[in-house]
């Protein structure tokens, strides 16, 4: 994950898990670690698409769905895959043997905190260490099912979103629909 996106990742958290709507610059170089510079040039685009109202010491939230749908739209999930591998057992199965640490991402996320399932998977994504994911699942020439994320993955809904926009099965689309429906009154 871009050092950007983890701007919109925390702005995303707040605004739709924890209902905050203002907040500053600074608050967010130091939760995520990242430059004044950094969190300054994401929020620009952001107030360019009127997304966020700009204030002299900090900024409202004015529009929590264009700053989804821009962060859906510039993610590349495809780049952050540190680990992929073939595992023969079901997604199910997959997910029971994960080592612990790792946060669950797209499918097996929405499952785990919606407690639903829109269609059956078969593919699990997955934030954490790639060398302890290996240790598990050994690598494998076929066809991967199991893909191990680089980054500070975090199961909210903006991140579930985000990542099952840039997914590529084919169930996806019934993922992001019901995932669509749950933030409509965002």
């Amino acid at each position: 994950m871009k050092k950007i996106e983890l701007v919109y990742s925390y702005i995303l958290e707040q605004a739709m898990e924890k209902k905050r709507t203002a907040m500053t610059q600074a608050e967010i170089a130091k939760a995520r670690s990242i430059s004044l510079s950094t969190v300054n040039a994401a929020i620009n685009h952001l107030r360019k698409m009127n997304a966020v109202k700009v204030k002299l010491r900090s900024f409202d939230i004015v529009d929590a769905k264009k700053i989804l749908y821009y962060w859906a739209s510039i993610r590349n999930v495809g780049k952050d895959i540190a680990y992929a591998t073939r595992v023969d057992a079901t997604a199910a199965e997959i997910e029971k043997n994960m080592p612990p640490g790792v946060v669950y991402a797209a499918y097996s996320a929405y499952k785990i905190k919606f407690k639903d399932v829109p269609a059956d998977y078969s593919e699990v994504y997955v934030y954490g260490d790639p060398e302890k994911v290996k240790k598990r699942f050994l690598p494998s020439k076929n066809k991967p099912n199991l893909f191990v994320l680089s980054g500070q993955g975090k199961m909210t809904i903006a991140n579930i979103f985000v990542d099952l926009w840039n997914m590529r099965e084919w169930y996806a689309k019934d993922f992001l629909a019901a995932t669509e429906a749950r933030i409509s009154g965002i």
